[in-house]
């Protein structure tokens, strides 16, 4: 697999640009006192599936071979990646499989049967959903999308780093949340070629540790894989993504359950904003670090809104 290059992300915004809208960089007062610092959120969150992953859905579907769009495509996907997948192939008109958890975000299947992808539960991890999907993937000779070992899919997510430092170039730090890495990699692709002193610091739930003991030992770690959070929960690392964390992640932290469910409350109060658990897991990472943050001016990817009513009671109840 080739390591897309901030070439790449260029190319890839270039392909996104006729499909996909800006999504807006804004700072919160009431952010700013929380984190004693200049904060701004990247709202991934207004993307049309309402979260980042479709900037690789679009930039990977719309450059498929008319044999490989013809054979169709299937992934594996908690729901973030699958919405993706299943907006991508609808907007190019290409046949979209997408295999989930059998305990599936409701809201995010919903979703994407409503985009024309056809739903396969199976198992009660993503990882086993994984493997399902690739066994299809394998008898029916679909066109088979990994979630993170993609370089058009790390190219096409590293958009949001970049529009990030057109908007605000002299940010010092961006938090990204890490579930599969896909993210945190293009990311740091985009922002270290327009400023290479800038510091990346992933997140990841402690609950699925995966990315966090695999960038920790520099060898691919499977972990459990218990997190809430759909959008971290991932129980095996995965191989280019890693390879491009080892070159861009200045730092990565992990964080309990209850601190990512504190900053969704924190981004509905002070920034009137609605966070799935890894959308918020950038602000608990900034506020875990906020007394190393005074006079930095901070990044914060908010990378999904697609929390369900049952994790929204969840958190509010806290």
């Amino acid at each position: 697999m080739d390591i897309p290059t901030s070439q790449d992300v260029l190319l890839a915004q270039r392909q996104i640009r006729p499909y996909l809208q800006r999504t807006p960089l804004y700072s919160y007062p009431a952010m700013n006192d929380l984190l004693g610092t200049r904060a701004y959120i990247k709202h991934e969150n207004y993307q049309p599936v309402g979260a980042f992953k479709v900037r690789g859905g679009v930039n990977l579907v719309s450059q498929l071979s008319q044999e490989e769009s013809a054979r169709g495509v299937i992934s594996a996907s908690t729901g973030n990646h699958g919405q993706s997948v299943a907006y991508a192939a609808q907007l190019f008109g290409v046949k979209a499989i997408i295999v989930v958890p059998e305990k599936a975000n409701p809201g995010k299947v919903a979703a994407m049967q409503g985009m024309g992808a056809e739903v396969i539960f199976h198992g009660a991890t993503y990882d086993e959903s994984k493997l399902h999907c690739e066994t299809l993937a394998h008898t029916h000779g679909y066109r088979y999308i990994h979630s993170g070992n993609e370089p058009l899919l790390i190219a096409g997510v590293g958009t949001e780093g970049h529009e990030m430092l057109e908007d605000q170039p002299d940010l010092d730090i961006i938090f990204v949340p890490i579930g599969g890495g896909s993210g945190a990699a293009g990311v740091g692709i985009a922002a270290h070629a327009i400023n290479p002193s800038i510091q990346i610091i992933g997140v990841q739930s402690e609950a699925s540790p995966a990315a966090y003991e695999t960038w920790k030992q520099h060898k691919l770690i499977t972990a459990p894989n218990r997190t809430f959070a759909e959008g971290l929960a991932t129980g095996v690392a995965f191989e280019l993504p890693q390879a491009i964390l080892r070159d861009h992640l200045h730092d990565f932290l992990l964080l309990s359950e209850e601190e990512i469910m504190r900053a969704m409350v924190w981004m509905i109060e002070r920034a009137h904003t609605l966070a799935e658990g890894a959308g918020a897991a950038a602000l608990a990472g900034a506020y875990r670090m906020r007394d190393k943050l005074k006079g930095k001016k901070v990044g914060l990817i908010c990378s999904g809104g697609n929390t369900s009513l049952e994790h929204l009671k969840l958190v509010l109840a806290l």
